[in-house]
């Protein structure tokens, strides 16, 4: 069986460390395994394929910020990409973001159409059934149900200066998404799934399977993280993100610092070095890392796992802090409440702040070593990447 997966980056980020996992596992099984990429360098995969080139990615990045037209440039690159996937032939075409600059939808749609190949689509947001957005809970925008108009948020990512074509966009992606013969949408939670349901993806079949991640190395890690940064005797609450925004919740860590104790501190990780400069004292902030050893010894050392995200699918933050053993505190946002059980955590309303604190102060008195276990048992048994990824493989191989 030749498997090709495509994605925005390969081997990085959540999604992109995904398909190289499942690439990896492919690989093991004696499977030939490709990936597809647009932008930046190759990691954890031996068998690349770069669509485009950079400077394709500035013309797309161009053609979107000027007109709106997010997915529908990057013909060029496209075309001589579907060359290779015919001369590939590959048995199963398992789309992930397919937005980010490097491919053209309609192109890709229309070669699936013909190729008469099975197809596995993993969606890690809501972009493939709205005019514009990746994500709309943020707003309480419900225009993707019936067509876009209007676009409130046209100016995030992906980000348009000038134009809103976001109705022509919602009905140029309905027509080229819609009518392939054999297409299995997968998300990582049932939030997300629902919201498939009630969109113009709503006829095809669709399977939950949640994230994954390597349990050999996200599990509670010794370092000497505490001593670099001065936190010995101090109840570390940690949040982490690729990117701090507002959606991200920045502004509540702020708010939270306000009211904390004198042994209890903050620690943000992800921050760009600008943000770190206008934190106050209370919060340390790390900037980025993939590093993810160096992120098992953050999560280790943390006595909680707070997540004040406003819009999310699945945080697989969740799961490398509980694979860590160390409990989660999240709003109740997207699907941020799915990998959340008793004795792993808490989850408050959005926006709830009290309820936060007040829990993050129970979850103090209690004492980590009361959820530890639990924590680390959750992660193993549900989000261990070797069980979920096999997911896939069995549901590739239930088109054979």
């Amino acid at each position: 069986m030749r498997v090709l997966q495509l994605h925005t980056v390969c081997g990085f980020t959540s999604p992109g460390r995904i398909a190289s996992d499942i690439d990896g596992i492919l690989k093991e099984k004696g499977y030939e395994s490709y990936i597809a990429f647009g932008r930046g360098a190759p990691m954890n995969c031996d068998t690349p394929i770069r669509i485009g080139t950079k400077w394709d990615t500035y013309a797309h990045v161009a053609l979107t910020r000027l007109f709106d037209k997010h997915g529908f440039g990057s013909k060029k690159a496209t075309r001589e990409f579907l060359s290779m996937v015919e001369e590939l032939d590959p048995d199963i075409i398992h789309l992930h973001n397919i937005h980010g600059y490097y491919l053209n939808v309609e192109l890709l749609f229309d070669y699936l159409k013909v190729a008469d190949k099975p197809v596995i689509w993993t969606l890690h947001d809501c972009w493939a059934f709205t005019g514009h957005c990746s994500h709309f809970d943020y707003i309480g925008c419900d225009k993707w149900k019936t067509g876009c108009f209007d676009c409130p948020q046209k100016r995030e990512y992906p980000k348009s200066v000038l134009f809103d074509n976001s109705r022509d966009n919602f009905f140029r992606k309905k027509t080229a998404f819609t009518g392939v013969k054999n297409l299995t949408i997968v998300t990582p939670s049932q939030w997300l799934a629902g919201l498939v349901g009630d969109s113009f993806l709503g006829d095809y079949p669709v399977k939950v399977i949640n994230n994954g991640i390597d349990l050999s190395v996200f599990k509670p890690t010794p370092s000497d993280f505490r001593q670099r940064y001065s936190l010995e005797n101090k109840f570390i609450i940690l949040g982490v993100a690729n990117v701090w925004t507002e959606r991200k919740g920045l502004q509540y860590f702020v708010e939270l610092s306000r009211h904390l104790l004198s042994d209890e501190v903050i620690v943000l990780v992800g921050l760009a070095e600008k943000q770190k400069t206008t934190l106050p004292l209370e919060i340390v902030g790390v900037t980025r890392t993939d590093d993810i050893k160096e992120l098992a010894e953050i999560y280790s050392v943390a006595d909680v796992f707070v997540n004040t995200t406003l819009e999310d699918n699945f945080p697989t933050t969740h799961l490398e802090a509980l694979a860590c053993g160390t409990p989660v505190i999240t709003f109740n946002t997207g699907g941020s409440a799915e990998s959340i059980r008793e004795r792993c955590g808490h989850v408050v309303q959005r926006g709830n702040l009290d309820d936060m604190m007040r829990f993050i102060r129970l979850l103090k008195e209690d004492g980590k070593e009361t959820y530890s276990k639990a924590c680390r048992e959750r992660a193993t048994c549900m989000y261990d990447k070797d069980d979920r990824f096999a997911d896939y493989v069995e549901l590739y191989e239930s088109f054979r």
